[in-house]
């Protein structure tokens, strides 16, 4: 089983700033993490090679500071890694770096791909999805789990306030939650990155890559209030007027009554399962 992760480095900070004249953000002297995503990806994508064997080869675009973030899921227990750099890849927006990811991934060995949901430094969440896209293999977004049981995958999702369970033989991408693993404490193992230029993606347009292959244009940008600090969030399960009062409230009111339940584990699980509204979200 060889599986495939994509990681990012994105700026460790809530307090980015942006240069007025290419709207892009200024990362000089800013210090730089993996994405927290991307890295609850590579412990899941380690965690299956426990379990089941394979490969786990990591991939990242982006320029040369980038290999620190290949370093550490190589610490991690990743067995292969590759920093995707060349002068032609800079000013990529998504559409020309799940392009470019694409091509380098398909002149790869593999039977999963894994990306994180989002990044924190664009929270697009649209390079998975344009990977998948460009290798004509199925996708799943907003994953929380997955499983391998003979021949097929396993996949748990979010969907709202549900879960998702899917289940298929053929090649896949997903997209997996911040929240899907902890991620392990990396030791360092004595191996380095790849480093790979253009020249070495076979079949890339130089077209499709870099500013010349990228239509979005940043027109504005607007920061928040750093004060900020929580945010309203609604039952969707009410009616539209009430929610939308709510919203013009500023939040929900604390309901009157609120039952609590008491006891020991075995007897809230037993209770929590016996409630009718379970049986629509458990198998």
């Amino acid at each position: 089983m060889n599986i495939v992760v994509c990681i990012k480095q994105v700026p460790d900070t809530n307090e980015v700033q942006i240069n007025k004249e290419t709207n892009n953000l200024v990362r000089e002297g800013v210090p730089s993490i993996m994405n927290p995503f991307d890295e609850a990806g590579v412990e899941l994508s380690l965690r299956l090679k426990e379990n089941y064997g394979g490969k786990v080869t990591v991939v990242s675009m982006g320029p040369g500071q980038a290999e620190e973030v290949l370093q550490q899921a190589l610490d991690m227990g990743a067995d292969e890694a590759y920093l995707l750099s060349d002068r032609t890849f800079a000013g990529s927006d998504t559409l020309a770096t799940g392009y470019l990811l694409s091509q380098f991934i398909g002149g790869l060995e593999y039977d999963l791909i894994v990306c994180g949901a989002e990044a924190i430094d664009g929270s697009t969440g649209q390079v998975g999805p344009i990977i998948a896209e460009n290798l004509n293999i199925a996708q799943f977004t907003y994953v929380n789990g997955i499983a391998r049981e003979g021949k097929k995958w396993k996949i748990t999702r979010s969907v709202g306030k549900y879960m998702e369970q899917h289940e298929t033989e053929q090649k896949i991408l997903v997209c997996v939650m911040r929240q899907s693993a902890v991620p392990r404490e990396g030791k360092s193992c004595g191996r380095t990155p790849e480093k790979v230029g253009a020249g070495a993606v076979e079949g890339l347009n130089p077209d499709r890559v870099g500013s010349a292959g990228s239509p979005t244009r940043v027109v504005k940008i607007q920061m928040s209030d750093s004060r900020q600090k929580s945010y309203v969030v609604i039952d969707d399960t009410l009616p539209a007027r009430e929610r939308i009062q709510m919203i013009i409230n500023g939040g929900i009111e604390q309901k009157a009554q609120v039952e609590f339940m008491r006891g020991s584990a075995e007897s809230l699980a037993q209770k929590i399962l016996s409630i009718p509204e379970m049986s629509k979200v458990l198998p």
